[in-house]
Order: structure tokens, then sequence, then C-alpha cells
């Protein structure tokens, strides 16, 4: 799991993790687990500056393997062994 653009402030500063998520079912991993694992052991502080209900907050980018999650199936996108996963804060220029 890669973090950017601030969003590694929200956990302690750590830009990169290394994770082997449990699965709820033996031979699925979908982004809506890997979400929630994120939310409940990596994020120190401010989840709602990474989390808004139960996907990413608007601004949030997401990539697995270097592609938008969206084209992957958002949260139902399923994960396999050695996937990374990206999530960097989109820069706004107004």
């Amino acid at each position: 799991m890669v973090g950017g653009g601030g969003l590694d402030l929200l956990c302690n500063g750590v830009k990169i993790h290394h994770v082997d998520v449990p699965h709820k079912d033996q031979n699925r991993l979908e982004m809506r687990d890997l979400l929630a694992w994120v939310q409940s052991n990596l994020i120190k502080e401010r989840p709602e500056m990474f989390i808004k209900e139960d996907s990413v907050r608007p601004g949030v980018l997401v990539l697995v393997n270097d592609c938008d999650w969206e084209l992957c199936g958002g949260l139902g996108a399923e994960l396999e062994e050695k996937d990374v996963a990206q999530v960097k804060k989109r820069l706004n220029y107004e």
C-alpha cells in the first residue's frame, strides 16, 4: 500500500506499507475490505480525511497496479497477492 499527497501524514508519516490483509472469504479480497482494514489498522488520526461513509473521500485517488480503481471495479475490485494499491490526495488547481 502506497500513500502520497499528504495522506501519509494520517499514518504517522509512513508512505509505504507492506500488508497482509485477512480475507473474509478465503478466496477473495475486495477493495472495500482493504479500505476497511486500512481505516482500522493504519490510519492513526483524522480518518475523515481518508474515508467518507463506505468509500474514500472525494479528491482521493486510488490506483490498483497503476490503474484507476474505478476502471477495476471500484469497491468491488478483486485484489490478488502482490497487487499494489496506491492512495493519493489529488491536487486541486483553481
